[in-house]
């Protein structure tokens, strides 16, 4: 099986002037390929820094791909890096300097003298036509590897890739596989005290369980390689359901599942209605919430009289409320059911920006584990 590795081009990336999102795109779709990806790096735009990351890329893995650095400007330097990583010269395409002109031409416009640019490819390179903009892609062959420069902007690449790129792999690498990947999240219990409880599913081979930390929850990462995509799922489900098995209620949702839709959906199912209060979390909870009030600071005392009243205004069915103490690294929660009235006290021992999110997460996980329990 091939392994690949990801190079992104552009100083703009480096100085956080735009977010990289190609490099998770072209992540996952070599997952459902099979490939397995070694490796992502930025590079900035040096031909001589992009021809080395090339060079040590071909070393460790067959499949190369690179974003950016395909227009038609002095500082886009792709084309040149490629050719001098494997040692041959550009040179000057007509097919794609057609390409490029029938697509300016769609704009009404005549392309620039710079744009001939963009016909240029290492010597020998495998020409990729681009339908959907002006940047052709390429491909550098060698009997071993396959670098593949793909443009910078993102509807480009993801259309080249799709429609160009993965039908190449699955020939050139005579691709059978599969990776599928689920992921389950996990709030109430630390990192830690997930390792402990599943920890051995954790040095596994195939499937294969990761665990990543966040502020107040934790993933759970399941992938599995296989040869085909039925194969695969089945795998991950007995997996999964051994890890249920033992993390119970921890488990709050899937994939795309976010713990805030989690709480509203097990509200709404209940027949409640919400109203929450936050203090000192600069509107975190108001952006995953409807109906919250932004408050000075509150003692637990205040904050379960200022949820008192404003249920009983709202006539809400159930009340939520949080309040930070950063001198002292701690929140109060509060809550008010149909159930009756509850508090809690906890503390954190993490950075104290960190500290208004890992509050919110409790709080909305709160809330979920008390709307789960029967009546």
């Amino acid at each position: 099986m091939p392994s690949a590795e990801i190079i992104t081009i552009g100083t703009e990336i480096l100085l956080g002037e735009i977010v990289d999102t190609n490099t998770r795109h072209i992540a996952l779709t070599l997952r459902d390929l099979g490939v397995d990806l070694y490796r992502t790096i930025t590079i900035g735009d040096n031909a001589e820094r992009i021809a080395s990351a090339i060079r040590d890329s071909m070393e460790r893995a067959e499949i190369i791909i690179t974003t950016g650095g395909l227009g038609p400007t002095v500082d886009d330097p792709t084309r040149e890096a490629v050719a001098k990583a494997v040692g041959v010269e550009t040179e000057f395409r007509e097919e794609l300097w057609e390409q490029v002109v029938a697509t300016i031409s769609k704009y009404g416009r005549k392309p620039a003298d710079n744009q001939k640019r963009q016909a240029v490819v290492p010597k020998g390179a495998l020409g990729v036509l681009n339908p959907v903009g002006t940047a052709p892609a390429f491909i550098v062959e060698s009997e071993r590897n396959a670098i593949i420069s793909l443009p910078g902007v993102p509807n480009e690449m993801e259309h080249i890739l799709h429609e160009s790129i993965v039908p190449y792999l699955q020939k050139r690498f005579n691709l059978h596989e599969v990776i599928k990947v689920r992921v389950l999240h996990t709030s109430g219990l630390g990192e830690g005290t997930v390792d402990e409880k599943i920890g051995d599913f954790e040095t596994l081979t195939n499937p294969t369980v990761g665990l990543a930390a966040h502020t107040g929850v934790v993933d759970i990462r399941i992938a599995s390689k296989a040869k085909s995509e039925t194969e695969a799922n089945q795998m991950i489900a007995d997996i999964e359901k051994q890890i249920r098995e033992r993390l119970g209620n921890v488990v709050f949702g899937v994939d795309e599942d976010r713990l805030e839709e989690v709480v509203l959906n097990l509200v709404a199912k209940r027949g409640w209605t919400l109203i929450a209060i936050e203090s000192g979390l600069d509107g975190l909870l108001a952006r995953k919430l409807p109906h919250v009030a932004s408050l000075p600071e509150l003692t637990a005392a205040s904050l379960m009289d200022a949820l008192r009243t404003a249920r009983a205004d709202s006539k809400a069915d159930v009340a939520l409320g949080v309040t930070i103490h950063l001198e002292d690294r701690s929140a109060d929660m509060a809550l008010i059911t149909p159930r009756g009235e509850k508090t809690h006290l906890i503390t954190y021992g993490g950075p104290p920006r960190s500290l208004p999110r890992w509050a919110m997460n409790l709080a909305l996980n709160w809330l979920r584990t008390v709307a789960q329990e029967s009546d």
